[in-house]
């Protein structure tokens, strides 16, 4: 029998060395367009940047060693051009221009994909690479040897960019990545790729997301990449990493089917629509086992165990079944791993799929063992049965691992409680007792039996939650450090002593560090008759990484050690610095050891931490600027985050004002229209710098946070008069001045439209927005009989005790 494979990378070798193991006598002819066969191709990058220094580790196989190994006539520089099923010949091209035909018994069809050049204007300039063969890696290598590369565009954030974004980082290069969706990485969720736009940005890889290439011109020995916004970036070498779309040019000649997704169209034996033609690779569309609708699967992996099921059927007939890819995929982004298994919650959404998901934040082994780096998983489940539909892993160490088993019980349609089952090797170095495919099993299986309530990051962000109680249950000094506006703090261990502070007729939304503490506090809530109460899954941290700007700067550099001033030659002076390692501790270990070793130090005098935390390093700045302590530097390797601070004290300083707190709080006594204008002004000019903004209402000031629409209320014969006589809402407020029995109130509204100036209900509503606290004065309600039903729902109710806890907070105190 003659077999004749057309493509010598991955399938197509890997059918090939199959076919001849099954049948020692078949002929087989192998024929590859390019120079080259079973090369390395997921190694290319890595040969750009050096980390593999020779080429010929590139090659698994020569044509000759292959050809020779398993006797199979190896045809390179030999192109494919027609296929003619009906009588079974392939007409052959070769490398000089002529042409011949060769009959077969059985073809398989391995063309794989080819990189998407789109049209755009100067893409032909020199200096202008796609990557996807060995000669690709040549022109660049050559290239880059002969031409002084400071700075290199990569286009497009899909594996090979980031991988190329990596290398060409490696050689020197100062590296921006420009990206059209808004996130890396297109197989990961935003808030597992907002884990890579941090690390980038710490590297100092710059990054364009949502940006599209208008067009490149060349400027001298550079390049001139120019965005549709107008904005524009100068390189000395751009690689293209736009996608790839499947070679079927040879297939649809010869009238084979293509399918919905553009792809070659295979059955389950990987048979084409022509009787004896197979077909494997990059270049076929599949059914996804999940979904069971056809998708397009670029991975090696997939290709290469297609070739093996697809010799058998070649050789013994159509016997072994091909079960499908799910698309396990994995990456090396600088220190970072971030792998993917089945289907993300956007993949979900787009199909239509319902779906619930859960994140957590574990550790890569056991935390008392050096080096425990962080490791995050998400995981996307059915609601009701738990079945298993994808899951996503960040981290620096044991990616790999996790995602491979998740991977196997997707593919057994599997649970989130087979996670708990899955029994792994333990030891302090490895793992932890609970490892953190038990703890994400444990998780999203409290979600799936109704046990734990869950609320996104994204629902956190949407206005629909604005009208509950955002519940933030970490200490004041995480607090402190961050968090999510318009929270109120109540710490896990002040909260059953505290629960009065909480409105029963809201939704409540608990976050923590990482979710476990905001678990508990749910627990406690709903023991005493809360009803809605939603726990942040991954808690503060997921949060803030997915909602953390993605703010171009310099790569951070360690600390250089003070050396004589040259012009003097004094020697320098000795500083005394604590070292202190705080690797596999869960927020807020880090802050509190920090803060504790501060408080220790004399003025001058420095702290160096090694951490593992990513969110104490991240704000080590902010944390400084409101402690009047001195960054002296901010480094990141391999998931080890180095922060050197110096010990120092704040220049206003003094007893009126705390030193580590720079809130402002705003007391509004009166109902006038122009005075409440300028508080709203104030508080959201304030809340605009970052900093905690608390407004005080109280006596008249209370008529300015009426609803307009009120509920039916009892009050006594005081509370009645009182309404009576009072504004009973913001739109009634009058000016202090110039009121004009309401001709000057509503004179200034209507100059306020006219010259494009927010309304009060409009700055009030930006206030609220922006995280402004409002709370109402209880005596002064009790005393003009306000009901707290009256009153705007965002509004809290506290005394005097609460307004003088934000202001001891605040260095700004203003009375209205």
């Amino acid at each position: 029998m003659k077999h004749i494979i057309i493509g010598g990378v991955a399938g197509g070798a890997t059918a090939a060395a199959r076919i001849r193991r099954a049948d020692e006598t078949a002929e087989i002819v192998l024929l590859e367009k390019g120079r080259y066969i079973s090369y390395a191709n997921c190694g290319l990058p890595y040969y750009i940047g050096g980390t593999i220094a020779e080429r010929e580790k590139l090659f698994v196989q020569t044509p000759t060693s292959f050809g020779t190994r398993f006797r199979i006539d190896v045809r390179v520089e030999s192109e494919a051009v027609a296929v003619d099923p009906a009588a079974k010949t392939v007409t052959v091209r070769r490398a000089d221009g002529s042409t011949y035909t060769e009959h077969y018994d059985k073809l398989l069809l391995s063309p794989g994909a080819s990189p998407v050049r789109p049209p755009l204007q100067g893409i032909g300039t020199e200096g202008i690479f796609t990557l996807r063969n060995v000669d690709d890696t040549d022109r660049i290598k050559t290239y880059m040897a002969t031409h002084r590369i400071g700075r290199a565009v990569v286009v497009g954030a899909g594996f090979i960019g980031l991988e190329m974004a990596e290398n060409l980082h490696r050689t020197g290069a100062h590296v921006s990545i420009v990206e059209m969706g808004n996130q890396v990485m297109a197989p990961v969720d935003l808030s597992i790729a907002s884990h890579v736009h941090q690390h980038l940005l710490q590297k100092g890889v710059a990054l364009y997301l949502e940006q599209s290439v208008e067009r490149f011109e060349k400027q001298g020995e550079q390049v001139a990449v120019v965005f549709r916004s107008g904005e524009r970036i100068m390189a000395d070498i751009v690689i293209l990493s736009i996608g790839v779309r499947p070679e079927t040019s040879l297939a649809e000649s010869a009238g084979i089917r293509i399918g919905e997704t553009g792809g070659i169209r295979v059955d389950e034996y990987l048979e084409t629509s022509a009787k004896d033609i197979y077909a494997v690779g990059d270049a076929i569309e599949f059914p996804h086992p999940i979904t069971g609708k056809p998708w397009l699967n670029y991975l090696a992996n997939p290709a290469n165990r297609q070739g093996r099921i697809v010799a058998d059927n070649m050789v013994f007939g159509n016997t072994t079944r091909y079960e499908g890819a799910i698309g396990t995929s994995i990456a090396k982004v600088f220190d970072m791993t971030v792998a993917s298994t089945g289907l993300p919650a956007k993949r979900l959404r787009q199909l239509g799929i319902e779906y619930a998901a859960s994140t957590t934040h574990s550790a890569s082994h056991a935390g008392y063992y050096p080096d425990a780096l962080p490791l995050t998983i998400k995981l996307t489940f059915e609601p009701r049965t738990g079945r298993l539909y994808g899951a996503q892993s960040v981290g620096y160490d044991g990616v790999d691992k996790r995602i491979d088993q998740i991977a196997l019980l997707i593919k057994r349609s599997g649970t989130v409680r087979d996670l708990a089952e899955v029994e792994h090797c333990y030891a302090p170095p490895f793992s932890s007792a609970k490892d953190p495919i038990a703890i994400a099993g444990y998780v999203a299986g409290n979600i799936v039996s109704g046990a734990m309530s869950v609320v996104s990051w994204r629902e956190i962000t949407d206005a629909a939650c604005r009208d509950g109680v955002l519940l933030d249950v970490r200490t004041p000094m995480e607090y402190a450090f961050g968090t999510i506006p318009g929270a109120v703090n109540i710490p896990l261990e002040e909260l059953r002593d505290r629960l009065d502070e909480i409105p029963k007729d809201k939704a409540v939304y608990i976050f923590c560090a990482v979710g476990l503490r905001g678990y508990l506090a749910q627990r406690i809530l709903t023991a005493h008759g809360f009803r809605q109460v939603k726990n942040l899954s991954g808690g503060y941290r997921t949060y803030s990484t997915a909602t953390a700007p993605v703010e171009n700067r310099p790569a951070a550099h360690p600390a250089q050690p003070e050396t004589a001033d040259p012009d003097t030659q004094r020697p320098a002076r000795f500083v005394k610095t604590l070292k202190i390692d705080a690797c596999g501790l869960q927020c807020p270990g880090p802050v509190m050891k920090i803060r504790q070793a501060v408080d220790a130090l004399s003025d001058g005098e420095r702290i160096e931490m090694v951490a593992t935390d990513p969110g104490f390093a991240r704000d080590a700045q902010a944390w400084c600027n409101t402690t009047g302590n001195r960054l002296i530097s901010n480094s990141e390797s391999k998931g080890r985050y180095t922060v050197v601070i110096e010990k120092g004290s704040p220049a206003a300083c003094d007893g009126a004002t705390p030193c580590d707190d720079r809130g402002k709080t705003l007391i509004l006594f009166s109902d006038d229209l122009d005075k409440a204008l300028a508080t709203f002004v104030l508080a959201n000019g304030a809340a605009a710098t970052g900093r905690k903004v608390t407004v005080f209402f109280t006596f008249w000031g209370l008529n300015v946070i009426k609803k307009v629409s009120k509920p039916k209320v009892e009050k006594d014969f005081f509370g009645r008069m009182f309404g009576l006589m009072l504004p009973s809402s913001s739109l009634r407020l009058r000016l202090s001045k110039m009121s004009m029995l309401g001709i000057g109130d509503r004179m200034m509204r209507h100059i306020m439209k006219r010259k494009g100036i927010d309304s009060l209900e409009s700055l009030r509503r930006q206030a609220l927005d922006s995280g402004v606290e409002f709370i109402a004065c209880q005596m002064s309600m009790d005393v003009m009989g306000v009901k707290r039903e009256e009153l705007l729902d965002e509004v809290t109710v506290g005394g005097v005790a609460t307004y003088m806890e934000r202001a001891e907070r605040a260095n700004v105190n203003l009375f209205v």
